[in-house]
């Protein structure tokens, strides 16, 4: 089951339930999708989807602090702390190597991993929770497979727009 959300910025955010459910979110993850943990400790991983034009940079930071606030709130140990740091990067980022545990992940390139540090916030949390949808997992892949036929077909038509201004 993957639980999604609607945080502020009417952004979707998706969840996973346990390790297994977040090895499977990292394959079917949108490459501009961002992707969020807490630092150096088990946590669930939060994914945001991001809308066209949205950059790391440009996303807006109260999206950004709901998504690190439910992220917090999905870590055994960071849910106790006071403050956390949270990890965030792009999806396309997140990379698999052979040997890494079930839901573990490393970075492609590590000057894309960003650091915020996140105070405690139980008005947030209870705010999004509001939100929670359930979603199977089928459904999640469908929205890959989606984007991947919508890339597809835009490729395509890119390849003929050229074709015709060679030929025109």
């Amino acid at each position: 089951m993957v639980f999604t959300y609607l945080i502020r910025g009417d952004y979707l955010v998706y969840v996973g339930i346990d390790k297994y459910e977040n090895e499977e979110l990292i394959k079917y993850a949108l490459p501009n999708d961002l992707w969020f943990h807490v630092d150096s400790e088990s946590s669930a991983h939060v994914y945001l989807r991001m809308k066209d034009g949205d950059t790391i940079e440009t996303l807006p930071d109260e999206a950004l602090e709901d998504c690190c606030q439910l992220v917090k709130s999905r870590s055994i140990k960071g849910c106790k702390l006071r403050s956390v740091n949270i990890v965030y990067t792009p999806a396309s980022n997140l990379k698999k190597t052979n040997g890494m545990d079930i839901g573990q992940v490393g970075f492609h390139q590590e000057k894309l991993r960003k650091l915020r540090k996140v105070i405690k916030d139980n008005s947030i949390v209870n705010r999004i929770e509001k939100t929670k949808q359930e979603k199977t997992l089928e459904e999640h892949k469908k929205d890959w497979f989606d984007y991947q036929k919508e890339l597809k077909s835009l490729r395509a038509k890119e390849y003929q727009e050229r074709v015709c201004l060679v030929h025109d």
